[in-house]
């Protein structure tokens, strides 16, 4: 499921930079940039630490809509950071702890909480978060050529990383703990049967390994550089899987700027599942205009391409296409099941000193549409 996203936020936003700066300057100069007069938020959003509440919004077409609450702790503010990067020369991301619940119009609901926190002038990092939730979804069998089969996951995910830094370089390698029990039940079992063999297992317990780079000018809305990763995930038995399996994953964003105000994007993602993997955790298709878990299989890969265009120093307009397979290893390549999807956005310039743009963006697939309220990248 694509997270949730701050659309309160982003709405106020762009309410507020279509009104005339003298109905602006009623809120007070702390959300007026000088530099051009426009709705900013980067004096706020620089000086604020402690807790933050954060309206949430869920635009997913698998779930349905949906709302919800969180509550970050920020221990330091960006500013705050920045004035320690002088320092280091690295300016590492202030430690956040936080929380959320959400619910959605086809009964979904969850509650998580998780945090980043950097140690050692930001050598190190822990990443992580638990969730409890419970999800209804759609299996359309490997491939997704079938009719859908409702079902619903009950009960305890986990994710935990340890980084480490390489040297002094932008490359990080990660130790991994991933920890699922759901429970898993059809609305129809008498209907499972045309999905052929599905492994049930609830639990999975996995241990892996990723090296992580990052040379983007910005990590919300970047203009140049890349960033990718390689994971390596093994569920075993022996530390508390059901089933013995493996999950890979090996993916790319880079963004090139053409011009002052023209950025390219492109986007290369492949995963793979081998061994008995639970029909949940076979990897899917994640696309703007495809439901989550729309078409999963063994395998699955994307090329997506995205073009922005800063029209004005606040206001931007984008367009994105791209196409993602799902296949098998047994049947190949050529066996899979394809989608396509194309649309179009538009980004205000949030908080200028940041790089922060938030929007939205109209999709279409070969299976679907949606809209998604977009805070920062939308390549996650």
């Amino acid at each position: 499921m694509r997270l949730p996203t701050t659309l309160a936020l982003a709405c106020l936003a762009l309410w507020m930079a279509a009104m005339p700066v003298q109905a602006q300057s009623l809120l007070g100069e702390r959300f007026t940039d000088p530099h051009d007069g426009a709705f900013d938020l980067s004096d706020w959003l620089l000086k604020r630490k402690g807790f933050l509440p954060v309206p949430i919004v869920i635009t997913e077409p698998a779930v349905g809509y949906g709302a919800g609450m969180g509550m970050l702790f920020f221990r330091e503010s960006l500013g705050e950071a920045a004035q320690k990067a002088k320092d280091s020369g690295r300016l590492a991301p202030p430690d956040i702890l936080g929380g959320a619940a959400f619910a959605t119009e086809n009964g979904t609901w969850g509650g998580a909480g998780g945090g980043m926190v950097s140690f050692d002038a930001d050598h190190y990092r822990w990443r992580g978060g638990v969730v409890r939730t419970n999800v209804n979804l759609d299996f359309y069998g490997q491939g997704g050529k079938l009719g859908p089969v409702g079902y619903t996951l009950d009960g305890w995910a986990s994710t935990q990383h340890a980084m480490a830094r390489l040297g002094e370089s932008d490359a990080w390698l990660i130790g991994r703990w991933n920890y699922l029990d759901l429970n898993n039940r059809f609305d129809n079992e008498a209907g499972t049967g045309r999905l052929g063999s599905l492994e049930r297992a609830s639990k999975a317990s996995g241990l892996g390994l990723s090296l992580e780079y990052d040379s983007r000018d910005n990590i919300f809305t970047p203009n140049r550089g890349w960033t990718g990763a390689i994971d390596l995930t093994f569920y075993d038995p022996d530390w508390g899987s059901d089933t013995r399996f493996q999950s890979y994953r090996s993916h790319v964003f880079s963004y090139w700027q053409l011009r002052k105000d023209l950025v390219l994007g492109g986007r290369a993602d492949l995963r793979l599942a081998n061994g008995k993997a639970p029909f949940f955790m076979l990897p899917s298709v994640d696309m703007r205009g495809v439901p989550a878990m729309r078409l999963q299989d063994t395998r699955t890969g994307v090329l997506e391409a995205e073009l922005r265009w800063n029209v004005t120093p606040r206001w931007a307009v984008l367009g994105f296409a791209g196409g993602g397979r799902a296949w098998n290893s047994s049947s190949g390549f050529g066996d899979g099941t394809e989608t396509f999807s194309r649309g179009v956005g538009f980004r205000y310039q949030l908080a200028r000193l940041l790089g922060l743009w938030v929007g939205l963006d109209v999709a279409k697939s070969t299976q679907d549409h949606a809209f998604y309220i977009q805070v920062g990248n939308a390549w996650r």
